[in-house]
């Protein structure tokens, strides 16, 4: 059953008000949001602290502990509440163009666009706090901090993405973005509330279920569309990534595309690919001896 603050959430996004591409422009940032909700007691996110950084990810309760220091916050009566902004159309095509830089909509979309996820985080808190719920949105938190991970090098105290897994929204691929069913090229947030609601069923067993390699397609979408050779057979290299958007895409947009503004533009790997729009369809079932090979050109015919 859909939620009272889903409800809220996806009609703030449709206001026009709340949801422009940049200053001054009529063209929305997002399409329509997915939502979905997690028990705080969820062992998943017991689970992903320990995988990821003991010492320093939070689970649910400790994020909302924190911002409520006086209070005493039991998984069980914490949910997380997490969204999916999905790119549009016209942003999509006009990335999906590019093989080295990040169009000037996708710029516009991680600087002004993470501007209006952060604006949705706080009416969301508001609006829980209106009907005196603590809540608190994690990346927001003056005690969030970027850390590192023993097994994952780049982390922090809280993951969008993670937290959107654990709601049903989506699955990692290859990239280490989150396909989802509005496709990978969209963007996450996350609040987490002393509140119970339904929990959102999670439709996949794996993290790794809706990439098709998950399905033994040798998909390499992804791999061929990242300048960086920061995607390979052996997954997402963190660093390479880093190093290219800080040193190359993040100067090209300030040049060229927003003046004076060093957005950290890339996420060439979320479009030109099967899974930009949605969830891949799963290849049929071949009959035996017949050679499955890889999926060619999908990076050129997605979209």
């Amino acid at each position: 059953m859909e939620s009272s603050i889903s409800r809220d959430i996806v009609a703030w996004m449709a206001d026009p008000a709340n949801n422009a591409l940049a200053p001054g422009l009529a063209e929305p940032a997002f399409d329509s949001p997915l939502v979905g909700c997690a028990s705080g007691a969820d062992p998943l996110f017991a689970w992903l602290r320990d995988d990821i950084g003991p010492d320093f990810y939070w689970t649910p309760a400790q994020a909302l502990q924190l911002a409520f220091p006086g209070r005493e916050m039991r998984p069980e009566a914490v949910t997380v509440i997490a969204w999916v902004l999905p790119q549009t159309a016209r942003t999509l095509e006009a990335h999906r163009r590019c093989r080295e830089l990040p169009s000037l909509a996708w710029s516009q979309v991680r600087h002004y666009g993470e501007m209006i996820n952060e604006n949705l985080r706080r009416f969301v808190v508001e609006t829980l706090a209106g009907q005196g719920i603590a809540a608190a949105a994690p990346v927001l938190l003056p005690q969030w901090n970027r850390a590192t991970s023993a097994r994952y090098g780049f982390a922090s105290c809280w993951s969008e993405r993670h937290a959107a897994h654990a709601c049903g929204l989506g699955t990692f691929g290859l990239s280490d973005g989150l396909i989802t069913p509005a496709g990978k090229a969209m963007r996450v947030g996350s609040v987490v509330a002393e509140m119970v609601l339904p929990p959102t069923p999670r439709p996949y067993t794996r993290h790794d279920e809706w990439c098709l390699r998950a399905a033994g397609v040798a998909c390499r979408s992804c791999i061929k569309r990242c300048p960086a050779g920061a995607i390979s057979e052996a997954g997402h290299d963190k660093e390479l990534c880093f190093n290219y958007i800080r040193n190359v895409t993040a100067p090209y947009v300030a040049r060229e595309l927003l003046p004076g503004i060093p957005v950290n533009s890339c996420g060439l790997c979320q479009t030109g690919t099967p899974c930009e729009h949605g969830i891949p369809k799963r290849p049929r079932k071949r009959p035996a001896g017949e050679q499955t090979g890889e999926l060619a050109g999908q990076g050129e015919a997605a979209g």
